[in-house]
């Protein structure tokens, strides 16, 4: 093969390659691929413009709290419609409905309406926890109903009060949710039967989803509850180490992420921030603070959002006060949790990172660009595009998805 026809070949292999990666790009779960919020995604807009990124499709949805799961041409969320609460599954290329299965009655909180959890795809099947606690899974094909468990009867446990709200974590052929009962703060089920196979934790669920962190080489689910924070062995259900973090009214809402080894922990209610030093000891694990934050002056007081880290530097939404309407944009060094910028009453919204920016939507139905750097806030643009929102935006294969309560919406984000 002459020195030309090698480099042509090269050339072809490497865009091959490369839409193959870029094709694989999906965002299968709460929080996307690690439950980090975070995509590996590059070469996606560096401006929003005040018209907006390119819509794709826009269609009708209902009413929840459920955001869009992304996977094998698939997007797939959870909503309120004709009481009853739907699973339903759109094309992710048109936004056409593919399939719509009902999962039980129509779910509803003074707190507001609809299934709080978000989808898991997984092996070929979708799994979604109810307002109220049935945990299901369906066929991702044909959205047949293949199991489902009422893990409150099951537990004898209550929903908790604003609603069960814990995305399932899929790990070793297992499904976990938080289920919020006296001898069962956490369980996991075989993920083909639905039969339960461990229960940990005694206490309330919380608001938070469990996810799986690497710590000491060691595979854990990792959850914070409605009053601790706990590493379990996904294997057996064992309890590796825990940590009192009780909140007012059990709202631990975000979700624990791994920082350099550490696991940071952010609550609302004036409540705070902590950087976890998990260690083992004796044969199990000690958790110690290495850096804590709390009360009316902490750093970082995520209410419903979870933070984001980029090289040594947190990014995350800091609520004020008693589940307030004043909230800061804010930036810290993850080594000493200090402060490095804040942009005061940003407002609510939710954030993920992607190619070095913040993809912030606001409560208000605004898409906002942010550069990711410690050096200052630096907005890229913003646009109003939906309708009001709690979700954080779903990037998968060069693609935004985001809904309200009454539609979803999917934006050309390359």
């Amino acid at each position: 093969m002459n020195s030309r026809l090698f480099l042509s070949t090269l050339v072809l292999f490497v865009v091959a390659f490369s839409s193959a990666v870029a094709c694989a790009a999906d965002w299968p779960q709460f929080l996307g691929p690690a439950r980090n919020g975070t995509s590996t995604e590059t070469g996606l807009l560096d401006e929003i413009p005040e018209s907006g990124p390119q819509e794709l499709w826009r269609v009708s949805g209902g009413v929840g709290m459920s955001a869009v799961a992304v996977a094998d041409g698939l997007a797939v969320t959870c909503w309120n419609d004709r009481r009853k609460q739907w699973l339903v599954a759109l094309d992710a290329e048109t936004g056409k409905t593919v399939w719509q299965t009902p999962l039980g009655d129509v779910y509803e909180n003074a707190m507001g309406d609809g299934p709080r959890a978000t989808p898991t795809l997984h092996d070929g099947i979708v799994y979604m926890y109810t307002g109220d606690g049935i945990l299901c899974a369906a066929d991702q094909k044909s959205g047949e109903i293949v199991w489902q468990v009422d893990t409150m009867e099951l537990f004898n446990a209550e929903p908790s009060d604003y609603g069960m709200s814990s995305s399932p974590l899929v790990v070793q052929g297992q499904v976990v949710v938080h289920v919020g009962a006296a001898d069962a703060t956490i369980a996991a089920f075989d993920s083909k039967s639905g039969k339960p196979t461990w229960k940990a934790g005694r206490g309330p669920a919380g608001y938070s989803s469990p996810t799986l962190l690497h710590i000491d080489k060691k595979e854990q689910v990792v959850s914070i509850t409605g009053d601790e924070a706990v590493g379990i062995d996904p294997s057996m259900g064992e309890t590796l180490w825990s940590y009192p973090f009780k909140t007012d009214y059990a709202c631990n809402t975000a979700t624990p992420i791994a920082v350099n080894g550490d696991v940071f922990i952010s609550s609302g209610e004036n409540h705070g921030c902590v950087m976890l030093d998990i260690k083992p000891n004796n044969g199990a694990y000690e958790a110690t603070e290495r850096w804590a934050s709390l009360n009316s002056k902490s750093v970082m007081r995520n209410e419903w959002q979870t933070s984001v880290v980029k090289e040594g530097f947190l990014y995350g939404f800091d609520n004020v006060g008693a589940a307030g309407p004043v909230t800061h944009l804010s930036c810290i060094d993850v080594e000493t949790g200090k402060p490095v910028w804040q942009q005061k009453r940003f407002g609510k919204g939710n954030l993920v990172l992607a190619d070095g920016k913040l993809w912030i939507t606001t409560i208000e139905g605004e898409l906002v660009l942010v550069k990711a750097t410690p050096e200052k806030f630096e907005e890229l643009g913003r646009a109003k595009l939906f309708g009001k929102t709690r979700q954080s935006l779903s990037i998968a294969n060069g693609r935004g998805y985001i809904r309200d309560d009454d539609e979803v919406v999917c934006f050309k984000l390359k």
